[in-house]
């Protein structure tokens, strides 16, 4: 009796060859896995960055009730906590997106 393949089984290697699609099949899932974290991670950060930006200014008469450094709120936000905010984003983002990029093979150093 002979054994056939299932039918949605395409192998087009030699008879008798051992050779697979798995690894190039293992390097695109890694890749739409790194591509949906580096999505997940902007998503993220955006928001904190949207919150900072917008969100702030738009309850800035509630927050100058919070006072930081002898400093309303809104107005320590806007002459430099956003800024010291914006560079702990970027700082993370590049230090994260380098630990996801050496994970899932895309480091570019390796390049």
């Amino acid at each position: 009796m002979v054994h056939l393949p299932p039918a949605h089984h395409h192998d087009h290697s030699a008879p008798g060859s051992r050779r697979s699609a798995a690894p190039e099949h293992d390097v695109e899932r890694r890749q739409r896995e790194h591509w949906r974290r580096n999505l997940g991670l902007t998503g993220v950060l955006l928001a904190i960055w949207f919150v900072v930006t917008f969100v702030v200014i738009w309850y800035a008469r509630e927050l100058n009730e919070i006072v930081i450094a002898g400093f309303p709120l809104a107005f320590y936000m806007g002459a430099q906590g956003a800024l010291i905010v914006y560079l702990l984003l970027v700082r993370f983002y590049a230090r994260r997106m380098n630990e996801l990029d050496e994970r899932y093979g895309v480091n570019e150093a390796e390049r």
